[in-house]
């Protein structure tokens, strides 16, 4: 389980270094092959191979006029490119995704259970001042015993 706060760079290549304990529970348990995405193009989300894959079986289980699948699909296919983990740890960030997510300097690498979230560190915390996490939330939360 991917969990915690990693800082990193994104080099002038545009290559983010997988911070170190990622990196291990990333190679251990998934391999190397990565799928990098966004729904919004804000952050750049690193799904390893195998949990991309269980996404889209469960994609491919929904009727493919789905306005809703498609729309996922849309978002992830124009910003998502298969990645792969270099011998040092790196893995290259798409243009695109790079330039839509300002993907430049430091930036914050967040486990998120299964997949891994990148963000530009002074995007992060204006996402946070933005989105405030309110008693609504601890009380949805609350529902599912967390």
């Amino acid at each position: 389980m991917f969990r915690g706060n990693a800082p990193a760079r994104i080099d002038e290549k545009g290559r983010l270094k997988v911070p170190t304990a990622f990196r291990a529970l990333l190679e251990s348990q998934y391999g190397r092959d990565l799928f990098l995405t966004s729904l919004t193009g804000e952050y750049v989300r690193m799904y390893p191979m195998p949990v991309w894959l269980e996404i889209e079986q469960k994609l491919g289980a929904m009727p493919s006029t789905h306005p809703s699948r498609a729309r996922f699909l849309d978002r992830v296919n124009y910003f998502g490119q298969p990645g792969e983990l270099d011998a040092q740890g790196r893995v290259l960030i798409p243009f695109r995704l790079r330039d839509a997510a300002t993907m430049n300097g430091d930036v914050d690498v967040l486990g998120v259970v299964n997949y891994l979230d990148v963000w530009n560190h002074e995007r992060f915390l204006l996402k946070l001042q933005r989105e405030p996490y309110t008693d609504d939330d601890a009380r949805a939360l609350s529902e599912f015993g967390v």
